[in-house]
């Protein structure tokens, strides 16, 4: 069995984005965990325990190299009664920001 460039062309794509897919799970994952942290320390709830992808661009670090910029929603509340929407940024593996809507306290 020989492998034409055309074959070898489709394996590197279908392996890129399976590693592009694999890498996108471990950084929710880190997500996930930054804003339960966050919830514990401010007092919330987290709502449906989970996180979704909101936005996904490329922008330089600090040192001027290129890495995917990933914006994850989430959902807390504060008093059990009202959901308010918060987010979760991360420049490549990093960790930007969590941020939370103004909420009434608990």
């Amino acid at each position: 069995m020989y492998l034409e460039l055309l074959d070898l062309f489709w394996l590197m794509l279908i392996a890129g984005a399976v590693m592009f897919w694999y890498r996108g799970l471990a950084v929710r994952e880190r997500a996930l965990v930054a804003v339960r942290k966050h919830c514990d320390q401010m007092d919330l709830q987290l709502l449906d325990q989970t996180v979704a992808l909101r936005s996904l661009w490329l922008q330089r670090d600090s040192s001027g190299r290129l890495r995917l910029r990933r914006r994850y929603n989430f959902e807390f509340t504060s008093t059990g009664a009202e959901r308010y929407l918060g987010q979760v940024v991360f420049l490549g593996n990093q960790l930007e920001s969590v941020e939370t809507q103004a909420h009434r306290l608990g």
